[in-house]
């Protein structure tokens, strides 16, 4: 399977919502989707990996680092961490680094830009609530699809059965 979105826009055009955020693949995988879990952030990624250090199994992390590439929300060994505990992808309204390794990792990353800078670490942020990325909303639960067309939210999980072999 090369494109996932066009087929679940063709099929569930009425119960998906598109995130016309502009993102770049950094991940080694590029399709990917599970059940949303969010957090809110800036510039401080300590949360960041006490959730990814969390079975992740058929989830995807959605970070809203408020627009910032100042400094990088995701790194390689984060990526791996979330790897490891089996998170289907990442998807940051900021920066990652280490892209070069990303790219190696078997999972789904999406961010706004690179920057090599790491985050300083304050414990702050908030976790599990509604974040409004690009004008759209985006709520704890929800299901994100995504591929290099771009990202799809939908409230329940959509059968993947309508998606042909390209």
């Amino acid at each position: 399977m090369l494109d996932l979105l066009p087929d679940l826009c063709d099929h569930y055009g009425e119960d998906v919502r598109w995130l016309p955020l502009p993102t770049h693949d950094y991940g080694g995988r590029t399709i990917f989707y599970g059940e949303v879990v969010t957090l809110r952030c800036f510039e401080d990624n300590s949360l960041v990996r006490d959730i990814v250090s969390e079975d992740g199994t058929g989830k995807v992390l959605v970070i809203d680092g408020h627009g910032s590439c100042r400094l990088a929300l995701l790194g390689d060994q984060l990526a791996m961490l979330a790897h490891n505990n089996n998170w289907e992808g990442i998807v940051i309204n900021g920066a990652a680094r280490d892209i070069g390794t990303l790219g190696t990792i078997d999972i789904g990353v999406k961010a706004l830009a690179a920057c090599p800078f790491k985050t300083e670490k304050r414990q702050t942020g908030d976790r599990n609530v509604t974040l409004t990325v690009a004008h759209t909303l985006v709520y704890p639960g929800d299901m994100l699809y995504a591929d290099r067309n771009g990202i799809l939210l939908s409230k329940k999980a959509l059968d993947l059965s309508v998606v042909g072999d390209d």
